[in-house]
């Protein structure tokens, strides 16, 4: 195993550890969330973010779906937490300088290598919270009501996600669906709300999604 991915793993089973050690502490602010575990994300300060190009909306209520994404990045073989940070800026910059927006449109990105970015500036402290989120440009039509979680790489064609990915992606959803109060089945793809062939084969593994995330939760 890469060094860094088994880096990922020790800190994912570390965040089980403390939310069980929290759960047995009443008042804890995480006793809430000891079923789940509290993945490791970096921020934007983490993979240095340029600043926001104006300002970001907070919205004064919790959203109610996740909606999943593939970002059509290259399928690249390299799983390290440095080309999760790179993979995090080539979208900024895209989003800033081709598409004129404010900020990266999806809230969070998960790595074929299964690191988690922070992409919206202010998302993961409004995710902390889980009484606020951060208004994002990802769906048309739900973007005041959606968390935007966008997967690195394309996957047309018959692509699959790597095994990392995945379990990261279902860990991410697991915990955002707790933090908010999103049932497990709300969850869905962009192409369920346009005409675009967005996520790829993520939309069809969708109902494995649900079945996952919901377990995770249950556990």
């Amino acid at each position: 195993m890469h060094p860094e991915n088994a880096l990922r793993r020790r800190l994912l089973l570390s965040g089980a550890a403390s939310l069980a050690a929290a759960a047995a502490l009443p008042g804890t602010a995480h006793a809430r969330d000891a079923e789940v575990v509290e993945p490791d994300i970096d921020s934007t300060a983490d993979w240095d973010a340029r600043s926001p190009q104006g300002n970001i909306s907070v919205l004064q209520y919790r959203p109610s779906k996740i909606v999943v994404h593939h970002t059509v990045s290259a399928n690249t073989s390299d799983f390290s937490r440095a080309q999760a940070h790179a993979h995090a800026h080539w979208v900024q910059d895209l989003h800033l300088d081709k598409n004129g927006w404010v900020d990266t449109g999806y809230h969070f990105l998960v790595s074929r290598g299964g690191w988690i970015t922070e992409g919206r500036h202010g998302s993961l402290q409004a995710l902390t919270g889980g009484r606020t989120f951060v208004l994002g440009s990802h769906t048309s039509g739900q973007n005041n009501q959606a968390i935007g979680i966008a997967c690195e790489g394309a996957y047309h064609a018959g692509a699959v996600p790597p095994d990392a990915q995945w379990e990261v992606l279902v860990t991410l959803c697991a915990y955002v669906c707790t933090r908010y109060g999103i049932p497990s089945a709300q969850l869905y793809g962009h192409k369920d709300y346009g005409e675009t062939l967005c996520p790829g084969v993520y939309h069809d593994m969708l109902p494995r999604l649900r079945q996952e995330v919901a377990a995770a939760r249950a556990s």
